[in-house]
C-alpha cells in the first residue's frame, strides 16, 4: 500500500488513479516520459491515427469517435425521453446484444440499481427462461452493429415468434422491438422491414469502445437511467485527456503498458466494494480484444473480491475500482493493488478506453481490430452445416463426461490436478462455460477454487459471451492458455425459427468450434460434459475443492 500511495495520484473530474508512478518507476526507463517526449496524449486527445503504426492507420482514422462520442450522444437525450415516455407500459427491458452491445449497459444498470435482462447465451434453458418472463411487459433491445451476429439474430426471432404466439399482430409485435445499431447496416434493413423503431449509433466507434454510444444509452435509458449524467461525467474527465499530468487515462495506459513490457502481463481486476458493479467484465472486453494480437497482449483477470483467490502473482498487475472515495480513505478495498482507479462511472468508462489505447501504443499493437474473432465463428457455421465430428469420453464419473488430452489421468480430481499442474511458470487456465448463466450460477465458484489451487491467474467466461470479450485474447494473445470447457446436457431445446437449427444445436457448435480454434493451437483443452447439470456442478466443485489438498 505504500507504493500506491507513495507517488502522485493522477485526478481529474474527481477520477483518481493511485499507483501508476511506481509502476512506472519499475519500468528500466520510464513509459510515461517516452509517451509525453512524443507527445502523445495530445496526439491521441486530438484523435491522430498515426499513433499504432502505418498498417493500423486506416483503421484508427475510423474508430476514434470514442474520444468525444458523450457530445454527440446528447443528439440522442431528446429521443430517448420520448421512447422512454411512449413505451413507459413496458417495464421489463431486454437486450438483446453481444459483446461491446451488452457489457456497458449491464454494468450501468447494476451500479445504478435499473432492472436490465441481459440476453446475451446461446444456452436454450436461458433463452427459454427470459422468453416466459412478462412477455406482454417486454420491450426487447436488439443492438448489433452489423445485424450478422448469430446469437443476437437468434434472440430477435425467438421473441417475434413469442409475441405471434401470444397473439399479437405483427404490428403490436413490433411496438416491443427497439433496434440499435450503424446506419446502412443489414440490421436497420430488417428493422424496416419489421417496422420497429431504430436508433443510430456512432459508426466512428468500436463496439467495445462503445459504452457512451446508443449501444449503452438506449437500454440503459428504458431501463429508468438519467443516462445524461453519465455523459457529464465524461465530458468533465474529457477535458485532461491531452495532458502530461493529472491525466488518469494517460496514468492507467501507462501503468497497463509498463507492466506488460516488464513481465507483468496479466491484470487482475478487483473490485473494491465502493459502488461500481461488474465493471471488470466490461473492461475485461476491451482490454483483452484490443490488446491480445500478435502474440502480444493483456491478459484480464476479473477477479470477484478483495479477498477472492487470484488477485495476485509475479506477473499480475492488481488494479482495483470503484466509485469515488470519502475524504481520508484508503484504495484497494481491503486488499494492497499496485494500481487503484475510482470515481465515477461515466469518466471510468472514457478513462479505461483511453488507457487500452495508450497500452496499445506501448505494446504496439492496433487496439481497435480483432483479426482473430471470426476464426470461432467460421467453425460454428461449418459444424452446423455438416454436423459435428463424433466424439466419445476419456471416461465417465458421476454426472460428468471427461474429454482429456492423451495421457491425462483417469479421475476427475487427478485431470483437474493435471490441468493446473502443466501452466507451468507463465502460463493461465481458462475456464469457459457453455451453461445457462443464472440456473447453473453456480460453475463460477470453480475460478477462485481453481486459482487458489494452482497458484496462476485464472480466467472465468460463459460461453458464447467470452467469444466476443476473451475470445480474441484466447487465439491472437501469447499462447500460454490451458482451457477448461464446460457444457452441459439439454433436456428442453428451443428451436430458432426460421433456421435449420435449434438454440442447443447452435450452443453446441459454438462450444466445438471454439474447441477446434484452440486445439488448432495445440493448446490444452479439456471437456467437461455434465449429463446431469445441478448434480454436475456440485461434482466439480467438490472435485475443484479437492485439487488444493
Amino acid at each position: 500500500m505504500s507504493d500506491l500511495l507513495a507517488g502522485r495520484a493522477d485526478v481529474a473530474a474527481g477520477l483518481a488513479v493511485y499507483g501508476a508512478d511506481p509502476v512506472d518507476r519499475s519500468a528500466p526507463a520510464s513509459v510515461r516520459d517516452a509517451l509525453v517526449a512524443r507527445g502523445v496524449p495530445a496526439k491521441l486527445a486530438a484523435k491522430d491515427p498515426t499513433l499504432w503504426g502505418p498498417e493500423a492507420q486506416a483503421e484508427a482514422r475510423n474508430r476514434l469517435g470514442w474520444l468525444d462520442t458523450h457530445r454527440r450522444s446528447r443528439e440522442l437525450l431528446p429521443q430517448l425521453a420520448e421512447l422512454t415516455e411512449e413505451l413507459a407500459d413496458l417495464d421489463h427491458v431486454v437486450l438483446a446484444g453481444m459483446g461491446g452491445s451488452s457489457l456497458a449497459p449491464e454494468v450501468i444498470a447494476r451500479t445504478l440499481g435499473r432492472p436490465l435482462t441481459v440476453l446475451d447465451t446461446t444456452d436454450p434453458g436461458q433463452v427459454r427462461a427470459a422468453l416466459a418472463d412478462r412477455l406482454e411487459r417486454t420491450v426487447v433491445v436488439v443492438s448489433s452493429k452489423s445485424g450478422a451476429t448469430v446469437e443476437t439474430d437468434s434472440h430477435r426471432r425467438a421473441y417475434w415468434q413469442a409475441f405471434l404466439d401470444a397473439g399479437m399482430t405483427e404490428a403490436e409485435a413490433a411496438r416491443h422491438f427497439v433496434v440499435v445499431t450503424d446506419p446502412g447496416s443489414p440490421l436497420e434493413a430488417t428493422a424496416n422491414e419489421m417496422g420497429v423503431v431504430t436508433i443510430y449509433a456512432d459508426p466512428e466507434v468500436g463496439g467495445r469502445y462503445s459504452a457512451l454510444t446508443a449501444f449503452g444509452l438506449v437500454p440503459a435509458a428504458l431501463a429508468g437511467v438519467e443516462v445524461m449524467q453519465l455523459l457529464d461525467e465524461a465530458e468533465a474527465l474529457a477535458e485532461a485527456l491531452d495532458r502530461d499530468a493529472d491525466n488518469p487515462g494517460l496514468a492507467l495506459g501507462v501503468a497497463l503498458g509498463a507492466a506488460a513490457t516488464t513481465g507483468r502481463d496479466k491484470v487482475a481486476l478487483v473490485p473494491d466494494g465502493t459502488g461500481i458493479d461488474g465493471l471488470g467484465d466490461w473492461a475485461e472486453q476491451l482490454i483483452a480484444e484490443s490488446t491480445g494480437k500478435a502474440g502480444l497482449g493483456i491478459l484480464p483477470v476479473v477477479v470477484e473480491s478483495p479477498q477472492a483467490p487470484g488477485a495476485t502473482g509475479r506477473d499480475v498487475l492488481t488494479v482495483t475500482y470503484g466509485g469515488a472515495l470519502d475524504a481520508g480513505a484508503v484504495p484497494g478495498g481491503g486488499c494492497a493493488p499496485d494500481v487503484a482507479v475510482n470515481g465515477p462511472l461515466g469518466a471510468h468508462f472514457l478513462t479505461w478506453e483511453y488507457a487500452t489505447a495508450i497500452a496499445g501504443v506501448v505494446l504496439g499493437v492496433d487496439p481497435f481490430d480483432q483479426p482473430n474473432v471470426t476464426e470461432s465463428k467460421e467453425n460454428t457455421a461449418r459444424i452446423l452445416a455438416s454436423g459435428a465430428p463424433a466424439e466419445t469420453p476419456t471416461f465417465t464419473e458421476g454426472a460428468i463426461e471427461v474429454y482429456a488430452p492423451p495421457g491425462a489421468p483417469g479421475d476427475l480430481a487427478g485431470v483437474l490436478r493435471w490441468l493446473l499442474d502443466g501452466l507451468g511458470g507463465d502460463g493461465y487456465l481458462a475456464v469457459v462455460a457453455y451453461l445457462d448463466r443464472h440456473a447453473d450460477a453456480g460453475a463460477a465458484g470453480l475460478r477462485p477454487l481453481l486459482a487458489e489451487a494452482a497458484g496462476r491467474p485464472v480466467t472465468f467466461g460463459w460461453g458464447p459471451r467470452f467469444l466476443h470479450s476473451t475470445g480474441q485474447y484466447h487465439k491472437g494473445g501469447p499462447q500460454v492458455g490451458s482451457y477448461l470447457q464446460l457444457t452441459g446436457a439439454v433436456t428442453d431445446d428451443l428451436p430458432v425459427p426460421g433456421r435449420p437449427y435449434s438454440f442447443g444445436e447452435l450452443q453446441a457448435a459454438q462450444a466445438a468450434g471454439d474447441r477446434q480454434a484452440l486445439a488448432g493451437r495445440e493448446r490444452p483443452v479439456l471437456r467437461l460434459h455434465l449429463t446431469e447439470r445441478a448434480a454436475g456442478v456440485a461434482q466439480l466443485l467438490d472435485a475443484a475443492g479437492r485439487t488444493r489438498t
